[in-house]
């Protein structure tokens, strides 16, 4: 969904533990990060972390859309 509404976006599916994937994607200074776990994919949701470390909380894929959208609407 997210590059069919023009983002990109990458997903990291190998088998680690989720705070390893957390910490060295942090460290790559990646503005977003969306994570799906077992209880975000059980609500169709996803857990948004921003650059700076801050955890927003879970939301679903449509409202992280609009937050994006919302974003690069100041910009232009």
């Amino acid at each position: 969904m997210l590059v069919t509404s023009g983002f990109s976006a990458i997903a990291y599916l190998r088998n680690e533990k989720i705070g390893l994937k957390i910490r060295e994607h942090t460290l790559q200074k990646l503005p977003y990060l969306l994570i799906v776990g077992e209880r975000e994919n059980e609500n169709q949701q996803v857990a948004l972390r921003l650059l700076k470390g801050k955890d927003k909380g879970a939301m679903t894929l449509d409202a992280f859309v609009e937050i994006l959208n919302a974003e690069m609407a100041n910009y232009i």
